[in-house]
C-alpha cells in the first residue's frame, strides 16, 4: 500500500509540474528549467546508482556461488556497470542543454 502511494505522488507531482511549465508561454521559465535539469541530473544519478548496485551485486553472487565462473561473469558485469554509467552521463548531458536552452 504505501509503495503504490509512493509511485501515485510520484505521478501525480510529474503531471502538477509539466502543466504549469507548459502554461507559460513566452515568460520568463528559467526557475523551471533549473527544476527540470537538476531533477533530471538526480533521478539519472540516482537510477544509474540503483542499477550498478543491483548489476554488482547479481555478479558477486553468481561468483560467489560458483567460483570457477569468475572470468565468464566478470567482462559482461563491466560492460554493464559502463553502459549504465553512460545512461547516467547522458542524463547530466541532457539537463545541461535543457538548463542551457
Amino acid at each position: 500500500m504505501k509503495r503504490n502511494f509512493g509511485k501515485f505522488l510520484v505521478v501525480l507531482s510529474g503531471l502538477l509540474f509539466s502543466s504549469m511549465a507548459f502554461a507559460a508561454e513566452g515568460g520568463d521559465t528559467s526557475g523551471w528549467m533549473a527544476i527540470g535539469s537538476s531533477l533530471a541530473i538526480g533521478l539519472a544519478a540516482l537510477g544509474g546508482t540503483f542499477s550498478q548496485g543491483r548489476a554488482a551485486d547479481a555478479a558477486l553472487s553468481g561468483i560467489a556461488r560458483n567460483p570457477t565462473s569468475a572470468d565468464k561473469v566478470f567482462t559482461p558485469m563491466i560492460i554493464a556497470l559502463a553502459l549504465i554509467e553512460f545512461q547516467a552521463i547522458m542524463g547530466f548531458i541532457i539537463a545541461f542543454l535543457w538548463y542551457a536552452k
